[in-house]
């Protein structure tokens, strides 16, 4: 029973919705929902979501530059390492996204 609560709760939380006769009213992402990654972090990335708004963050040499302007070697590192986790993230949402419209 429980599980049944889940999986209806994943449903109402994804935006699906049942009609009173058992269709399916058709699902639309919510406006913030990226659907296309392009560029890379030498270039640059650009990231495009499903309501035409795009955000181009700096290139990797450029947020790198950014950080050596902390003040202490922890802030520093700290900048670093999240500006790696993420370029890393972007390369495997670009991937993903290129495998999910490959199987449309």
């Amino acid at each position: 029973m429980s599980l049944l609560f889940s999986l209806f709760g994943l449903l109402l939380g994804m935006g699906g919705s049942v009609a009173p006769a058992g269709n399916w009213v058709e699902w639309v992402p919510p406006d913030n929902t990226i659907v296309k990654v392009e560029g890379n972090r030498y270039d640059g990335f650009g990231i495009y979501y499903y309501d035409g708004s795009s955000l181009f963050p700096p290139t990797d040499s450029e947020a790198y530059a950014e950080c050596e302007e902390y003040d202490t070697r922890v802030a520093v590192v700290r900048c670093k390492t999240e500006v790696r986790v993420w370029y890393r993230d972007l390369g495997q949402l670009r991937r993903a996204l290129r495998y999910a419209h490959a199987l449309e």
